[in-house]
């Protein structure tokens, strides 16, 4: 793929997250994405062929860091470090992919009517690994025993209300954006309630 064409769809999929974040996938016209964009209405059928496979392409490029988001889960045995790691990788996402989030939320909250079949079932297989990871810590008793499903809802609303709730969220703290600043201290709030709150010790060391 050419640099100029990386960037143009780069640009179309960033205006197209915050014109679908904002209407909604039937009132969005592609005219209003492309005059975002700065580039001609030709340019978004050329690179994307349909506004369907735009949506899709608005999808993806926020379901592909949220299936990435579970490689510390992957890639560390201690729980301690994983789920700090895991948090904050979902509030960064919200941090870098507001519009795209608000547009995966909205298609949830529908029922997921236009998401692929295939992204579905990678979201439930990512679903189905971090639950049975958090149950083999929990059998290992380095953490409290729960629902693990139930402790995943709680981390994904509380990390993704920063993008889902960025009115709100901004609002209240009297301010026009959220800074590093805002995302840090959010990352230590939602860590330690997660942590104190499921008794999660460190895997002693060998």
């Amino acid at each position: 793929m050419s640099r100029i064409r990386a960037r143009n769809e780069e640009k179309i999929i960033r205006a197209a997250s915050r014109v679908f974040a904002e209407h909604g996938y039937a009132a969005t016209k592609t005219a209003d994405i492309a005059e975002l964009a700065q580039l001609p209405k030709p340019n978004i059928y050329y690179y994307f062929g349909s506004k369907e496979n735009l949506y899709r392409a608005v999808l993806e490029s926020v379901t592909e860091p949220l299936l990435a988001a579970s490689a510390p889960f992957e890639e560390h045995q201690d729980p301690l470090t994983a789920l700090t790691a895991y948090i904050r990788a979902k509030l960064l996402i919200s941090r870098d992919y507001p519009y795209a989030s608000k547009v995966f939320a909205s298609e949830i909250m529908h029922g997921a009517p236009h998401l692929p079949e295939d992204i579905i079932q990678r979201l439930s297989g990512q679903t189905r690994f971090l639950s049975e990871r958090l149950s083999q810590w929990m059998e290992q008793g380095l953490m409290a025993r729960l629902e693990p499903k139930h402790l995943l809802f709680a981390i994904w609303a509380s990390t993704q209300t920063y993008a889902d709730f960025n009115w709100q969220i901004t609002m209240a703290l009297g301010k026009d954006e959220l800074d590093e600043t805002d995302f840090d201290q959010a990352a230590e709030v939602i860590t330690r309630m997660v942590i104190e709150g499921c008794r999660v010790s460190p895997l002693a060391e060998a």
